[in-house]
């Protein structure tokens, strides 16, 4: 039985730090995925340090949305799955086996849950809050591993191009679809975002953003805010 194919996207800018171990972690998790990093004009060398370990990697205009469209442009053998994967977030071990049940139920799309790393205690609150937030709302993060089949991603036309909610915006499209499958198990993610701009001041921007963009604000100028 064939089984479907899966290209893994990894949206890179000044990630150097990160993505020598984020593309070690792809390929021990997804041997058999294709990996292309698109890079968002890094002065670091992430783009030398990726280049022995990504079957791809390009250029593409900054932003997220933009540099994932860009990543799915440049294949030329289409896959039947793409996995969008930031490059501070690392799959876990069984992600192979866990997408593989979901690809065999026919999933749409979906979403991983998340576990975040760092010094707050507060984090793994955090954490828990995205994930039973996201299986009632049907909406999934960035930082969640978001796969989609490639047909519903070419109905869709990729991502949405915004500057800021690309994954929110691509999620309620695709709910409009199909509802996203969850899988339990559990990607990490940094903490970074978090710890670096201050924990509560993070969580009550994003509450407050999100607000607003569901009111029907535009992503640049949440993006502004963000900023």
């Amino acid at each position: 039985m064939k089984h479907p194919s899966l290209a893994v996207v990894i949206p890179t800018l000044n990630e150097a730090k990160q993505i020598t171990a984020a593309l070690q972690n792809v390929r021990a998790t997804l041997p058999e995925a294709h990996i292309v990093v698109v890079d968002g004009g890094s002065n670091d060398g992430t783009i030398e340090m990726a280049m022995p370990l990504a079957h791809q990697v390009l250029a593409a205009p900054a932003g997220r949305a933009r540099q994932m469209n860009a990543g799915c442009a440049a294949m030329t053998h289409v896959p039947d799955y793409w996995l969008f994967l930031h490059a501070d977030t690392e799959l876990p071990a069984n992600a192979q086996a866990a997408l593989g049940q979901a690809f065999d139920q026919g999933a749409m799309w979906g979403r991983f849950d998340v576990r975040i790393t760092g010094q707050s205690r507060l984090l793994p609150v955090v954490a828990w809050l995205m994930n039973w937030r996201s299986r009632l709302s049907g909406i999934a993060t960035g930082d969640q591993a978001i796969f989609v089949r490639h047909d519903a991603w070419v109905k869709l036309g990729g991502f949405p191009d915004q500057p800021l909610m690309e994954d929110v915006e691509l999620s309620r499209r695709l709910r409009q679809l199909a509802r996203p499958i969850c899988l339990s198990e559990r990607v990490m993610t940094s903490g970074r975002r978090w710890e670096s701009r201050g924990l509560w001041r993070t969580i009550f921007l994003m509450w407050r953003l999100r607000y607003r963009y569901w009111r029907g604000h535009s992503a640049e100028e949440l993006a502004r805010l963000y900023r």
